[in-house]
């Protein structure tokens, strides 16, 4: 039997057609568990266990198990992070900011409740702080079990299985936000042989209606770019009476969007995208500049001592400087230099030169990407300050300088310059980072054209919550040593 003219579909059950619903009450359950835990928690140390405890300090329990955490699932609702499918990022951020306006209504409460001399502010912002960190902690942990055993995820179809199709799944599958079950695609003539394999191609753009209808899905998400805009207008007309939600990719991919905007022209029924350039705004320049300089000052308390440790172990495995300052491309194009810990033998260019003259492949390999999986130049320690990213420690006195920020472009070298083509006007508009989008996204295992085009997307989506979200992955990224050399 062809499976494509008669696909076996796999309808949508009772249950999975609450699963959203279902999933919101669990969330709301979780947080108010979370904010409770997170309110205890300050407490105690307010009370007990800080230097500065307070063991008269008293809240009465209805604050506890009814004023705050109501407050606090307000606020969650109204931001909207109780939705199934959503970038687990993205709902990081709604929740900072839900915790960030509940915890200040509290405050207001208290002041015009006239309690604000009895209530301990260092209390209410470790619940803002607690309240946060723990509400994503459950939540991450909840996804995350949810997916490994397929429980309470939103059934859906996808229209069309080409390259866009692979790109939309393997979101869905890295970012632990979504929990989608994949029904099958539609498509009359599937490109991708992936997906082919992988799931069932249910039939034509022709027979979409009547799919959807029969299988009771009700979303639907279109991954066909390519379709012409009057193509993509009428499927979505057609297959809105059906669903609740109808999602589409649209012919713009590589385009700004971390801070799309959609302004709807009803009159003339149609739709317009405002994309904000953020690093052209002097306050917002300001405020990634106060983030790193915050962010350094706090991490050198850590750094400093890790460094003096660093810094005897590379001496004795190969005396010599300790510091290495190496030329690189920053803001404007301007030189500076480039603290590293050093990772290589002394004399390291002649070593270079030799062993590139006496081997074709490696210099080819230099040629393309600057880099050698085998590189000659590097000592013991030095394999293990690179495979642990410890070797650019030092670039934190380059962020307090302004050299480099904490999260941007990858700092390149002068003969680099001319492989970033038209994007180099991009990477001119910021300093360049320690860390950023290539770096959590392959790190030395990427192609240089991909490195290129993620320096430019980064700079064209900037905001400081995406400096946040690439911090933390970086420190995954290390701490799994992926991609480094």
């Amino acid at each position: 039997m062809n499976m494509r003219e008669q696909p076996k579909r796999v309808h949508v059950s009772r249950g999975e057609k609450y699963a959203s619903f279902a999933f919101s009450i669990l969330l709301v359950a979780s947080d108010y568990l979370a904010i409770i835990l997170a309110a205890g928690l300050a407490y105690l140390l307010r009370r007990e266990w800080l230097p500065i405890a307070n063991p008269h300090f008293y809240i009465p329990p209805i604050y506890f198990c009814v004023i705050v955490p109501s407050i606090f699932l307000c606020f969650l609702q109204a931001h909207n992070t109780h939705i199934r499918n959503m970038p687990f990022w993205k709902m990081a951020e709604n929740v900072f900011w839900a915790t960030l306006y509940s915890i200040l209504t509290i405050t207001m409460l208290m002041y015009f409740g006239k309690v604000s001399d009895v209530i301990s502010r260092l209390y209410v912002g470790m619940v803002w702080v607690f309240g946060f960190l723990f509400i994503l902690l459950f939540r991450y942990g909840i996804k995350k079990y949810l997916n490994a055993k397929a429980l309470l995820q939103q059934p859906v179809i996808l229209i069309g299985a080409g390259h866009t199709a692979e790109l939309v799944l393997r979101s869905f599958h890295h970012d632990s936000g979504f929990g989608y079950k994949i029904l099958g695609f539609i498509d009359d003539h599937p490109v991708s042989q992936r997906i082919a394999a992988e799931f069932q191609i249910l039939g034509g753009f022709q027979d979409a209606e009547k799919i959807i209808r029969d299988m009771g899905v009700q979303t639907v998400i279109i991954t066909a770019p390519g379709l012409n805009p009057t193509a993509l207008v009428a499927l979505i007309n057609r297959i809105q009476p059906q669903v609740q939600t109808v999602a589409f990719v649209p012919d713009i991919v590589g385009a700004p969007m971390g801070n799309l905007e959609v302004e709807s022209l009803i009159d003339e029924k149609i739709m317009m995208l405002r994309a904000k350039n953020n690093l052209a705004r002097w306050h917002n320049r300001a405020l990634k500049r106060a983030f790193d300089i915050v962010v350094s000052v706090c991490g050198l308390v850590v750094v400093v001592p890790l460094g003096l440790l660093l810094a005897a172990a590379i001496y004795l495995d190969s005396p010599g400087p300790v510091i290495f300052a190496h030329r690189r491309i920053g803001q404007g194009g301007r030189e500076f230099p480039c603290y590293k810990f050093r990772s290589m033998v002394p004399h390291a260019e002649q070593v270079l030169e030799s062993y590139l003259a006496a081997h074709a492949s490696a210099r080819e390999e230099w040629q393309q990407n600057f880099k050698l999986r085998n590189d000659p130049r590097i000592t013991r320690i030095g394999a293990f300050l690179r495979k642990t990213s410890l070797d650019e420690l030092p670039q934190l006195f380059n962020v307090l300088k302004g050299e480099m920020s904490l999260v941007g472009p990858r700092p390149i070298i002068q003969a680099e310059v001319e492989k970033y083509g038209s994007y180099i006007h991009d990477f001119y508009l910021v300093p360049p980072g320690i860390t950023g989008m290539w770096q959590v996204n392959g790190r030395s295992d990427t192609t240089y054209e991909e490195r290129v085009e993620m320096d430019s997307w980064y700079v064209r989506n900037w905001s400081v919550w995406i400096d946040m979200v690439y911090l933390l992955k970086t420190i995954k990224v290390v701490w799994e040593r992926k991609g480094a050399y």
